[in-house]
């Protein structure tokens, strides 16, 4: 077994098959989306690692100076540190594709991985934000990546989500966005729009 460095839930799915990674938001843990993640892909790996930082005892992926302000040195490290995590454990599974959903805190670490990494095949970023303008490195073609947000989510502003989609698309991933009109929280129709963009694997 591989040392990761996180505490998380790991179920072991057929080889050949995906490796989903489910990243919870601030304050939540590896149980948040772990049983989700397996209702989705039945046959996948499920991994599910718990934050490594803490909030005043909230489990998050990465520090922050504020509501909306990163730290970006302690950004930079996750991201590395997230990469190697989901790389080997999706070659010790023999994983056919690589996918990701995350929310709030997991969507940032997951956008910010994929978008310096680029090692998901899919990503699926609920209420995610990125208050910062990425640089654009390699390309993105062949991603597909699903946005979920509230149009009155005060955590996760439109504008900002908007503008990461952008940044994606512009980056040659295939990005779909879907809108409910409530705020932080998950709504259902979220819930089948994931259904429906993970049906594939």
């Amino acid at each position: 077994m591989i040392e990761t460095g996180y505490v998380h839930r790991l179920r072991a799915g057929a080889p050949d098959k995906p490796i989903l990674l489910v990243l919870h938001g601030t304050g939540g843990d590896e149980n948040q989306f772990f049983d989700f993640g397996r209702r989705l892909l039945p046959e996948a790996t499920i991994l599910s690692p718990r934050g490594d930082v803490s909030e005043y005892g909230a489990a998050r992926f990465f520090r922050r100076t504020g509501e909306g302000v990163y730290d970006m040195s302690d950004l930079s490290r996750a991201t590395e540190k997230m990469a190697a995590y989901v790389t080997a454990l999706a070659a010790e599974y023999q994983a056919s594709h690589v996918l990701g959903l995350g929310f709030s805190n997991g969507a940032n670490i997951l956008a910010n991985v994929l978008i310096e990494k680029g090692i998901f095949d899919a990503a699926v970023l609920m209420h995610p934000l990125i208050p910062f303008q990425p640089e654009a490195r390699s390309t993105l073609a062949g991603r597909k990546v699903l946005v979920t947000a509230g149009q009155r989510d005060p955590i996760a502003p439109i504008a900002a989500t908007e503008a990461l989609s952008a940044h994606l698309e512009s980056r040659g991933a295939e990005v779909r966005t879907v809108w409910h009109a409530g705020g932080h929280e998950i709504a259902p129709l979220e819930i089948d729009a994931v259904r429906e963009f993970l049906s594939g694997y």
